[in-house]
Protein backbone atom coordinates (compact mmCIF):
# COMPACT_ATOMS: atom_id res chain seq x y z
CA UNK A 1 0.00 0.00 0.00
CA UNK A 2 2.20 3.29 -1.58
CA UNK A 3 1.50 6.76 0.87
CA UNK A 4 -1.12 8.99 0.54
CA UNK A 5 -0.36 11.38 -1.90
CA UNK A 6 2.02 14.12 -0.87
CA UNK A 7 1.86 17.72 -1.14
CA UNK A 8 3.21 19.76 -3.98
CA UNK A 9 6.94 19.48 -2.71
CA UNK A 10 10.67 19.89 -5.10
CA UNK A 11 13.27 17.05 -4.79
CA UNK A 12 16.41 18.47 -3.22
CA UNK A 13 18.49 15.71 -1.64
CA UNK A 14 18.53 11.95 -3.06
CA UNK A 15 20.32 9.20 -1.20
CA UNK A 16 20.22 5.98 -2.65
CA UNK A 17 21.21 2.98 -1.08
CA UNK A 18 21.20 -0.99 -2.25
CA UNK A 19 22.04 -3.57 -0.52
CA UNK A 20 22.82 -7.09 -1.73
CA UNK A 21 23.31 -10.59 0.10
CA UNK A 22 25.54 -13.46 -1.97
CA UNK A 23 26.83 -16.50 -1.61
CA UNK A 24 30.17 -17.12 -3.02
CA UNK A 25 31.70 -20.34 -4.79
CA UNK A 26 34.22 -20.73 -1.45
CA UNK A 27 30.63 -21.38 0.75
CA UNK A 28 30.90 -17.93 2.56
CA UNK A 29 28.75 -14.85 1.67
CA UNK A 30 29.40 -11.65 0.80
CA UNK A 31 27.01 -8.41 1.73
CA UNK A 32 27.28 -5.61 -0.14
CA UNK A 33 26.47 -1.91 0.05
CA UNK A 34 26.58 1.10 -1.98
CA UNK A 35 25.55 4.71 -0.87
CA UNK A 36 25.34 7.86 -3.15
CA UNK A 37 24.02 11.30 -1.98
CA UNK A 38 23.39 13.62 -4.59
CA UNK A 39 21.27 17.05 -4.27
CA UNK A 40 19.20 19.10 -7.18
CA UNK A 41 21.18 21.96 -7.33
CA UNK A 42 24.48 23.07 -7.36
CA UNK A 43 26.42 23.13 -3.99
CA UNK A 44 29.51 24.60 -2.81
CA UNK A 45 32.16 22.63 -1.64
CA UNK A 46 35.24 24.45 -0.57
CA UNK A 47 37.51 20.60 -1.24
CA UNK A 48 35.98 20.24 -4.65
CA UNK A 49 34.46 23.63 -5.85
CA UNK A 50 31.33 23.49 -6.93
CA UNK A 51 29.09 20.06 -7.27
CA UNK A 52 26.82 20.14 -10.12
CA UNK A 53 22.82 18.73 -9.29
CA UNK A 54 23.27 15.38 -9.92
CA UNK A 55 27.04 14.44 -9.17
CA UNK A 56 27.50 12.63 -6.06
CA UNK A 57 28.70 14.42 -2.85
CA UNK A 58 28.81 10.54 -1.11
CA UNK A 59 29.58 7.74 -3.18
CA UNK A 60 30.72 4.93 -1.16
CA UNK A 61 30.95 1.06 -0.42
CA UNK A 62 31.21 -1.35 1.58
CA UNK A 63 31.58 -5.10 1.68
CA UNK A 64 31.36 -7.69 4.59
CA UNK A 65 32.40 -11.29 4.41
CA UNK A 66 30.62 -13.65 6.43
CA UNK A 67 30.50 -17.33 7.34
CA UNK A 68 27.02 -19.61 8.44
CA UNK A 69 27.96 -18.39 11.97
CA UNK A 70 27.19 -14.79 11.15
CA UNK A 71 30.96 -14.35 11.69
CA UNK A 72 32.61 -11.53 10.01
CA UNK A 73 35.37 -12.57 8.70
CA UNK A 74 36.69 -9.35 6.42
CA UNK A 75 34.67 -5.91 6.05
CA UNK A 76 36.17 -3.74 3.02
CA UNK A 77 35.30 -0.30 2.12
CA UNK A 78 35.70 2.42 -0.28
CA UNK A 79 34.84 5.68 -1.19
CA UNK A 80 34.56 7.24 -4.38
CA UNK A 81 33.24 10.38 -3.93
CA UNK A 82 33.60 12.33 -0.32
CA UNK A 83 33.41 15.80 0.78
CA UNK A 84 36.79 16.30 2.37
CA UNK A 85 39.83 14.75 1.14
CA UNK A 86 40.57 13.08 4.58
CA UNK A 87 37.33 11.04 4.63
CA UNK A 88 38.79 8.04 2.34
CA UNK A 89 41.40 7.43 5.36
CA UNK A 90 38.42 6.11 7.38
CA UNK A 91 38.06 2.99 4.68
CA UNK A 92 40.80 0.56 6.04
CA UNK A 93 39.31 0.93 9.42
CA UNK A 94 36.32 -1.23 8.63
CA UNK A 95 38.95 -3.92 8.98
CA UNK A 96 38.38 -4.04 12.04
CA UNK A 97 35.75 -5.18 12.18
CA UNK A 98 36.45 -8.94 11.64
CA UNK A 99 35.87 -11.17 14.42
CA UNK A 100 32.66 -9.74 14.90
CA UNK A 101 29.48 -11.46 15.14
CA UNK A 102 26.09 -10.44 13.39
CA UNK A 103 24.01 -10.81 16.74
CA UNK A 104 22.82 -9.09 19.62
CA UNK A 105 25.28 -6.38 20.80
CA UNK A 106 27.01 -6.42 17.07
CA UNK A 107 25.63 -1.79 16.55
CA UNK A 108 27.57 -1.42 19.92
CA UNK A 109 30.67 -3.52 19.28
CA UNK A 110 30.82 -1.45 15.63
CA UNK A 111 30.53 1.81 17.49
CA UNK A 112 33.47 -0.08 19.77
CA UNK A 113 35.70 -0.21 16.54
CA UNK A 114 34.79 2.53 14.15
CA UNK A 115 32.97 4.41 16.00
CA UNK A 116 33.98 8.15 16.01
CA UNK A 117 37.09 9.55 14.39
CA UNK A 118 37.99 6.27 13.64
CA UNK A 119 35.65 5.69 11.18
CA UNK A 120 32.76 7.37 8.94
CA UNK A 121 29.45 8.37 9.66
CA UNK A 122 27.89 7.40 6.99
CA UNK A 123 29.46 3.71 6.31
CA UNK A 124 28.76 2.95 10.03
CA UNK A 125 25.27 3.61 8.95
CA UNK A 126 24.88 1.22 6.51
CA UNK A 127 25.99 -1.86 8.83
CA UNK A 128 23.16 -1.73 11.04
CA UNK A 129 20.85 -2.28 7.24
CA UNK A 130 23.56 -4.54 6.57
CA UNK A 131 23.15 -6.78 9.74
CA UNK A 132 19.53 -7.46 8.31
CA UNK A 133 20.41 -8.15 4.67
CA UNK A 134 23.23 -11.03 6.43
CA UNK A 135 19.87 -12.55 8.39
CA UNK A 136 18.11 -12.33 5.02
CA UNK A 137 20.49 -13.60 2.93
CA UNK A 138 21.14 -16.28 4.98
CA UNK A 139 17.52 -17.71 5.36
CA UNK A 140 17.68 -20.98 4.27
CA UNK A 141 20.69 -21.53 6.64
CA UNK A 142 18.90 -20.32 9.66
CA UNK A 143 15.91 -22.51 8.96
CA UNK A 144 18.03 -25.54 8.50
CA UNK A 145 19.63 -25.04 12.01
CA UNK A 146 16.36 -23.99 13.43
CA UNK A 147 14.72 -27.40 12.16
CA UNK A 148 17.60 -29.10 13.81
CA UNK A 149 17.86 -26.63 17.00
CA UNK A 150 13.78 -27.85 17.17
CA UNK A 151 14.21 -31.64 16.50
CA UNK A 152 16.24 -31.19 19.40
CA UNK A 153 13.88 -29.23 21.56
CA UNK A 154 16.17 -25.63 21.51
CA UNK A 155 14.38 -22.89 20.80
CA UNK A 156 14.87 -21.59 17.97
CA UNK A 157 16.62 -18.01 18.33
CA UNK A 158 13.98 -16.17 15.77
CA UNK A 159 11.36 -16.11 18.73
CA UNK A 160 11.08 -13.23 19.94
CA UNK A 161 12.69 -11.20 18.16
CA UNK A 162 9.90 -9.11 16.40
CA UNK A 163 6.35 -8.71 16.42
CA UNK A 164 5.87 -11.77 13.50
CA UNK A 165 8.05 -14.01 16.18
CA UNK A 166 6.06 -13.24 19.62
CA UNK A 167 6.24 -16.28 21.47
CA UNK A 168 2.51 -15.87 22.05
CA UNK A 169 2.30 -15.08 18.03
CA UNK A 170 0.82 -17.22 15.23
CA UNK A 171 3.85 -17.77 13.64
CA UNK A 172 5.34 -19.83 16.67
CA UNK A 173 2.29 -21.33 17.41
CA UNK A 174 2.16 -22.62 13.78
CA UNK A 175 6.44 -23.22 12.89
CA UNK A 176 7.06 -24.12 16.59
CA UNK A 177 4.72 -25.10 18.60
CA UNK A 178 6.24 -26.53 21.33
CA UNK A 179 8.02 -23.19 22.24
CA UNK A 180 4.82 -21.13 22.06
CA UNK A 181 3.53 -19.48 24.83
CA UNK A 182 -0.35 -18.73 25.41
CA UNK A 183 -1.86 -15.86 23.81
CA UNK A 184 -2.03 -12.80 25.87
CA UNK A 185 -5.22 -11.51 26.81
Amino acid sequence: MPLPAPAERELLHLRDIALRGYRRADGLFDIEAQLTDTKTYPIANRERGEIPPGEPLHGMWLRLTIDEDMTVLACEAAADFTPFPACPQAAPNFARLAGLRIGPGFNRAVQERVGGVAGCTHLRELLAQMATVAFQTLTAVRRQREAVAAAADKQPALIGTCLAYAPDGEVVRSRWPQFARPAAE
